[in-house]
């Protein structure tokens, strides 16, 4: 598994959560949404600026407009700024992009590892130990 090599906003509106320098994800599709986002950027299927920009746009949306309330999440945020970023650069239809976002978000975490298997033989995936 590759480690991100983006810079990440350590503070300011973008930073994601950390806990003792250690990103924190509360729930498993905020790590997949994360995870996704890195890998497309630093494959160049998207600007990670473009997407910080989108991002801090969609957070200072919130502040300046949520329901009475209502938590903040920047992973919402973040998967909103992923999910408009992705539909502007045409990079998944629009009628797409909600049933794509929902289908991620629900896979239970660990869901790739829930089988067991021998370590040892080769079975058409890689694990990261």
């Amino acid at each position: 598994m590759t480690t991100a090599t983006l810079p990440l906003d350590v503070e300011g509106p973008a930073a994601p959560p950390r806990a003792n320098g250690e990103l924190v994800f509360a729930e498993p599709w905020e790590g997949r949404a994360f995870g996704l986002t890195m890998a497309l950027a630093d494959r160049g299927v998207l600007s990670y600026d473009a997407f910080r920009e989108v991002l801090i746009a969609r957070i200072a949306a919130w502040e300046a407009d949520h329901p009475v309330g209502e938590c903040f999440s920047y992973y919402r945020c973040w998967l909103q700024a992923l999910e408009q970023v992705l539909a502007s650069e045409d990079l998944v239809p629009a009628e797409e992009l909600v049933a794509r976002s929902a289908a991620f978000a629900a896979r239970p975490a660990g869901h790739d590892h829930e089988h067991e298997h021998d370590h040892g033989h080769d079975h058409g995936h890689d694990h990261d130990h």
